[in-house]
């Protein structure tokens, strides 16, 4: 398995794997959209892409990350928005790489740290408390949408 930080050139690699990730919290196929949104985030420059591929070069996974920063410690963060994995290949490391992947990379780039937030019901859950993510179960989390 090998992971790279995703470039414009992946894009149509990318693409079966993130509507494969907005089928499973249940959006709509619209792969042109899709398109053009990837496309968007490689030319903005706004997030951090990391792709996993199988030793065969087949796309197998991938998380994106969105850089934030935090005013109270006066600190980069990320926030990890986006993680899947190919149904085939879950259950061989591939989600644990790619998020041990993203932990260095806010290593390296001496950020704070990663948040996500998931599904109450996402099995993927066991993999983050495993792999060392904390439940923060002293922060509300509020959201307000633009209807």
């Amino acid at each position: 398995m090998n992971i790279i930080k995703a470039t414009i050139k992946n894009l149509e690699q990318l693409l079966p794997l993130f509507e494969g990730y907005r089928k499973f919290y249940k959006q709509s196929s619209n792969t042109e959209v899709a398109r053009d949104f990837l496309n968007d985030r490689f030319n903005k420059k706004d997030s951090i892409l990391f792709m996993a591929f199988n030793k065969d070069k087949e796309a197998i996974g991938f998380t994106q990350l969105y850089p934030t920063f935090s005013s109270v410690t006066m600190q980069q963060t990320y926030i990890l928005n986006d993680f899947f994995v190919d149904s085939k290949w879950r259950g061989n490391k591939v989600g644990e790489r790619l998020l041990d992947h993203a932990k260095q990379f806010v290593i390296n780039n001496n950020s704070k740290g990663l948040t996500l937030e998931t599904d109450f019901n996402n099995p993927a859950q066991e993999l983050y408390e495993r792999l060392g993510w904390e439940k923060d179960t002293n922060l509300l989390h509020y959201t307000w949408l633009n209807k």
